[in-house]
């Protein structure tokens, strides 16, 4: 679904990725794990457009993602959605209005086919009943599920989350989780930088650990987080579980 071969990624003399070679299957969760500056984040951001590579390859779902206005616009439109750690929801929109947008918008579906929609994926998330909510009446919490339905309303084969709880109170991260569970157990192919560690080890059918712009180790949760091979992996461990 996604094949990434030798990408490097620069910003001006900083180079922070080192030139990553990757492939994720249909189907799979794949969590990016790693310290802040790793290149986590800026991976996920190539996939979906947001930066360009200095150098390499990615396809995804058999289109060469060269960046053009028009692949782009098909990537976003038709391959991937993106949550990210803000929840960057309209403010001037309620909660249906901000899922409608993008289907109505850009894939050009009729109100009542796009509110039918996006019902269903409110369901889904748990949040049919806030419909007519604007954002700033919501949680961090239920603000991100609406975020992950928006993404979800224009049917992407792949799920990108980049740090999708970093910025709710703890409380408020385990309902964001059991929405990400459940697109997993459902099948959704997704890739998931995060720093929630049982996520990963519960959810994830691969997990990577980036250092310094590299894959420094990946692997089955079981036998990463019980057996690290490196000795960077072995002391982020430490740190973090």
């Amino acid at each position: 679904m996604i094949q990434i071969e030798n990408v490097h990624k620069s910003f001006n003399q900083l180079e922070v990725l080192k030139g990553i070679d990757l492939q994720v299957y249909p189907g799979e969760v794949v969590s990016l794990i790693g310290s802040s500056g790793s290149g986590k984040s800026t991976l996920l951001r190539c996939l979906n457009g947001l930066e360009t590579l200095t150098s390499g390859k990615i396809v995804i779902d058999g289109i060469e993602l060269n960046y053009t206005p028009r692949v782009i616009q098909q990537i976003r439109r038709h391959e991937v959605g993106m949550v990210f750690q803000q929840f960057n929801l309209f403010p001037h929109l309620t909660v249906l209005e901000n899922v409608i947008e993008a289907p109505m918008h850009a894939l050009k579906k009729s109100k009542a086919e796009a509110i039918e929609s996006a019902l269903t994926l409110l369901d889904k998330v748990g949040l049919k009943d806030k419909k007519d909510v604007y954002p700033r009446k919501l949680s961090g919490g239920q603000q991100q599920r609406v975020a992950i339905a928006r993404a979800l309303a224009i049917n992407p084969k792949i799920m990108l989350f980049d740090e999708p709880t970093s910025a709710l109170d703890p409380e408020l991260v385990s309902e964001v989780l059991n929405v990400m569970k459940q697109l997993a157990e459902e099948g959704m192919t997704m890739v998931v930088v995060t720093h929630e560690m049982m996520f990963a080890k519960e959810v994830a059918d691969r997990v990577i650990y980036m250092s310094n712009g590299v894959i420094e180790e990946q692997g089955p949760p079981a036998e990463l987080f019980t057996n690290p091979r490196s000795d960077r992996l072995k002391s982020f461990l430490k740190r973090v579980v």
